[in-house]
Order: structure tokens, then C-alpha cells, then sequence
């Protein structure tokens, strides 16, 4: 099944869902960064919510070339998280280290354990006007339940969310999706009490996503086929990096410091943390940096 998300209104549109299937996009990201099972299943949470973050506000501005960066800032072995992601179904995010691998006694992954303590950072970047970032203490770093809280908090959305990642013994990814589901103007108490009802002995996503339910059947059983679909969205883990971006970086530095790492080690070898491309520059290419450098000042 290719990743995609459906998004849909219920219960006379006093409720809206979104539904998503994110296994190839956290795969690619197990891959390109090396994951062990519990760092994957962590940032593959993160990548979930995060681009079904972007989806919100798809159609909500006149343009769609927004971005939104989620950064998990905490204490545990994986060294804090980050994602980017935007409207168009577009994700990529890393971890501080890949290679954690911490489990319950009953053999289930320990997200919480491996993330640790600290505050979510949110920043929004709609190309309208500032830059805003908004902060909310981790609850339980299991990350559906942080994300829940940041919403119900920070945008003042009472909010579901529930997000799973099922890895394999190879470190291959079997299941990654989720879903988020948002009270609405006009809501009443007896759909809230529905809600409540069904979620308390709703299935976890990842037995549902290794049943080959779609996010249409997630949907449908959330709401008794009270719903009705909206607009579906491909997704995929993508990297916009490219040499010309890590040239603006290393003119930033200014000629000085330019001047100073081409007598020391001749050459720059820089990596992307998204997606682990690397770009080396010579000597010829660092002097012509330090001449571009020049000719800012």
C-alpha cells in the first residue's frame, strides 16, 4: 500500500479525522539513517504526526509553500528528535542517536524511555509574517500522548491522537501509520461520550495496520460509518537539500573562517542530518566561498 492520508468529517461535521499510512516514508527513514527498532519506532511517530501536521493547513492560506518544524528537546538516550515537514505531503526528520533499542518487559518497544524528559518546540513558518514557535512540556514521551496534549494546550484543539510503528527483527519497518482526531465548533457532549466510548477499547493502530486496514477503514471504525471523506493526500520522506544550500551555509561563516579551515584540512565534507547526502568542496571551491564571503561585506 503506497502512504498516503484521507482526511474526513464526522458526526455532522463536528468532527474532523485525519487518517494516515506512513510504512514506506519510515522505512526510507530507518534506512537512510541507520535506526535501531526503538529509535525507529520513535521518530517514526514523529514523522506520522508531523506531516499529518502539515496536511491541517493545506487550503487554510492562499499559498502552500509553508513549513513547520516539530523538535522534540529531551533528556533520553535518542538525544532529541526533529522533524520538517509541509503541506504537500512532504516529511524528513532525524534523530540525535540512531542506535537505541530499549524494551518493556513484555517485549514492547520503551519510546517513552528512549525520549526522555524535555519540552516539544513547534515552529511555524507560514511566509505571511514571523516566524512563530510554540513550547509544551513532554507528557509521557510515547509521542501520540505529547502531541494530544500540545494540541488540547498550545492550539486549544481538544484533540485523539493515536500513532504506531510496528519493526521487524531485520530493523524493517512492517506498519507505520496513525490518526488524529479534533473536536470541532459545535461539537456536542453525547459525540464526545461516543468518542470517549470507542476509543477505550479501540484497537492499537499498528494491529490495525498489520491487518491491512487503509486509513478509510480506520476511519469508518472510529465513527460507525458516521463520516463522510474529504481530500486524499500522497506521502512521502523527502529531502530538499542540495549543494547550492550548503554553499550559503559555508559563506555565512565569512572569509576568516573559511581561510582558516582551507589551511587546516584543505577541503569541507558536509552531510545532510535529513537525509545523510554529502557534499564536499575542495580547495578551489573553498576559495571561490571566500570570495563570495568578500563580496557580502
Amino acid at each position: 500500500m503506497k502512504d498516503y492520508l484521507q482526511k474526513a468529517y464526522a458526526f455532522d461535521g463536528t468532527v474532523r479525522i485525519y487518517a494516515v499510512h506512513t510504512t514506506n516514508l519510515v522505512n526510507e527513514a530507518q534506512k537512510v539513517h541507520d535506526l535501531w527498532p526503538t529509535a525507529t519506532a520513535a521518530l517514526g511517530r514523529l514523522l506520522t504526526a508531523s506531516v499529518t501536521m502539515g496536511a491541517m493547513y493545506k487550503g487554510a492560506l492562499d499559498h502552500d509553500d509553508h513549513e513547520l518544524s516539530i523538535r522534540f528537546d529531551a533528556n533520553g538516550p535518542l538525544e532529541g528528535m526533529v522533524a520538517t515537514t509541509n503541506s504537500k505531503g512532504q516529511v524528513r526528520g532525524y534523530v540525535g542517536n540512531p542506535h537505541v533499542f530499549l524494551q518493556y518487559d513484555s517485549g514492547k518497544l520503551n519510546v517513552g524511555q528512549a525520549v526522555g524528559q524535555g519540552q516539544i518546540h513547534v515552529t511555524k513558518d507560514l511566509k505571511v509574517r514571523d516566524i512563530f514557535t510554540s513550547s509544551v512540556e513532554i507528557t509521557s514521551g510515547e509521542v501520540a500522548e505529547d502531541f494530544a496534549y500540545y494540541f488540547t494546550s498550545s492550539e486549544q484543539i481538544p484533540s485523539a491522537v493515536s500513532l504506531g510503528v510496528k519493526v521487524d527483527e531485520d530493523n524493517t519497518v512492517l506498519s507505520a501509520g496513525g490518526f488524529i482526531l479534533q473536536l470541532m465548533p459545535g461539537y456536542k457532549e453525547e459525540t464526545v461520550k461516543k468518542i470517549e466510548d470507542k476509543l477505550k477499547n479501540f484497537p492499537s493502530i499498528s494491529c490495525l495496520l498489520e491487518d491491512n486496514f487503509t486509513p478509510e477503514d480506520i476511519i469508518n471504525s472510529l465513527t460507525d460509518g458516521d463520516y463522510k471523506l474529504l481530500e486524499k493526500m500522497d506521502l512521502e520522506y523527502y529531502c530538499d537539500c542540495n549543494r547550492e544550500k550548503f554553499e550559503r551555509g559555508l559563506i555565512s561563516l565569512g572569509s576568516d573562517q573559511l581561510k582558516s579551515i582551507l589551511q587546516e584540512d584543505g577541503q569541507i565534507e558536509t552531510t545532510c542530518h535529513f537525509c545523510s547526502a554529502k557534499y564536499t568542496f575542495n580547495e578551489s571551491d573553498i576559495e571561490q566561498l571566500i570570495q563570495e564571503s568578500k563580496s557580502k561585506k
